[in-house]
């Protein structure tokens, strides 16, 4: 349980400490910008291997709530909405992302960035992951799994605010803009009126999303090692 616990903090540790703290500017400072996120890249695919390896070989013994089939179902239920968040957040322009502040330089990059799962949250990738770890550490019960899905869901939802203020000061009143247009909750800014959504736009979405909830579903003991029921 304390190596699960070791390795989630090096997981949330390196991502936030290096993205969201002055050691960033230094290294882009030293590295350069494209030297930066190679560095950075690498950090956190070594992260992210430790975390999963550590979770495949501790074993689960502890248990924090009894295992319920309602959270099994409510893990079918959510999982094709975090899937088409995420999904559709790579089918979308959208100056969260990594070099594409430029998206709300003129009016039509303006209108692509409030588009398809946009309107729904300016972090629809982010939220996707939330939404999966939650729901699978409901599903799973035991320490082990807790702090493992956990780290992904702080990681996260930690990471939603932490690049809004990044972009709110390096993108300036562009992003105000888009801030206002949007949310990073998702559906606030539609309940307070300040978007919309649009279902011809959602249709891509949706459809990618459910294909490969599909793929996951009908793999997933391959890839995790244990069967849906």
């Amino acid at each position: 349980m304390w190596l699960m616990l070791c390795a989630g903090v090096l997981f949330v540790g390196a991502h936030l400490g290096i993205s969201s703290t002055g050691l960033r500017p230094t290294l882009v400072r030293k590295l350069g910008e494209k030297g930066y996120l190679g560095v950075y890249t690498l950090i956190a695919l070594v992260t992210l291997w430790i975390h999963i390896w550590v979770y495949t070989e501790v074993p689960r013994q502890t248990y924090l709530w009894a295992l319920d089939p309602n959270f099994y179902l409510l893990t079918k239920v959510l999982m094709p909405v975090a899937l088409i968040l995420a999904v559709g957040g790579f089918m979308v322009k959208n100056p969260t992302a990594v070099h594409m502040e430029a998206t709300l330089a003129d009016a039509a990059g303006r209108d692509a960035s409030v588009r398809g799962v946009n309107r729904i949250t300016r972090h629809p990738f982010q939220w996707g992951v939330v939404i999966w770890a939650l729901t699978h550490m409901l599903a799973n019960g035991d320490a082990v799994s807790v702090v493992f899905f956990a780290s992904f869901a702080v990681l996260s939802a930690a990471g939603t605010v932490l690049m809004d203020k990044k972009k709110a000061h390096s993108i300036g009143a562009d992003w105000s803009w888009f801030a206002q247009a949007t949310s990073n909750v998702p559906f606030a800014a539609i309940v307070r009126g300040r978007n919309r959504l649009v279902a011809k736009e959602l249709v891509a979405p949706v459809a990618a999303g459910l294909l490969v909830y599909a793929a996951l579903y009908w793999g997933h003991q391959w890839v995790s090692g244990v069967p849906i029921y």
